[in-house]
């Protein structure tokens, strides 16, 4: 569900880290922990690896001692702001087969939505995970893709031909996003899609920070207890 799913699904992004979305369900745990330990993987930091803290939304970060993995770093999580428990992450999940394996990503609307943090480093991600998605596959749009593209692209110029090439769909959801409801007004609305856009990450990233305020505290008392120790 991270850098890793990025690079997958064509926006390049470097990253040493594997994020993992998971059931949180004590079998399951115990399962993934049996996986870990054929990694050595080793907790790092707070919270415990513990059912309680991935239900609250926090992630549990592990190192990796093995050899051929060695420093490798894993980041589960169960539960994120604003995304789909994970029954609905699973039954909409893309899967990529290999002669040797196959690789269960969220499907690319879920991760868009996982990525809307207040990390800087995330939205200039969406933007690329869209246009990626626009690009390979504007020849040959669904009605689905269309209103994907329309409820997620970042780039003006491209909302607004999105917008201009399925208009149908781009007035129908002109009352949910109003970035939307600016590119249908044309190139000469620029700046105002610009605007519209800019105003959704912001109203996102405030909401990302409200959401892990009580989080925080949380992992602040646990540090607390783990220095006393």
């Amino acid at each position: 569900m991270g850098g890793q799913a990025c690079v997958l699904y064509g926006a390049a992004e470097f990253s040493r880290d594997t994020d993992l979305a998971i059931l949180a369900a004590a079998e399951n745990l115990q399962r993934l922990q049996n996986a870990l330990a054929e990694l050595q993987g080793e907790r790092i930091a707070v919270p415990p690896f513990e059912l309680r803290y991935l239900e609250m939304g926090l992630a549990v970060h592990f190192r990796c001692r093995l050899a051929e993995c060695a420093g490798m770093r894993i980041d589960i999580m169960a539960k994120m702001r604003g995304v789909a428990p994970f029954a609905d992450l699973w039954a909409r999940r893309t899967t990529i087969e290999s002669d040797q394996s196959s690789l269960d990503l969220l499907s690319l609307p879920d991760l868009v939505q996982a990525k809307k943090t207040q990390r800087d480093k995330d939205w200039p991600v969406i933007t690329r995970l869209v246009e990626a998605s626009y690009f390979h596959q504007r020849l040959k749009p669904t009605p689905s893709l269309a209103e994907f593209w329309l409820r997620e692209l970042r780039t003006p110029q491209l909302l607004i031909d999105v917008a201009s090439e399925h208009a149908a769909q781009a007035h129908a959801l002109s009352g949910q996003r109003a970035a939307v409801a600016a590119a249908l007004g044309g190139y000469q609305a620029l700046a105002t899609v610009a605007r519209e856009v800019q105003a959704e990450q912001d109203r996102e990233r405030e909401a990302d920070r409200q959401y892990w305020r009580p989080l925080k505290k949380e992992l602040e008392r646990l540090r607390r207890e783990a220095r006393s120790e």
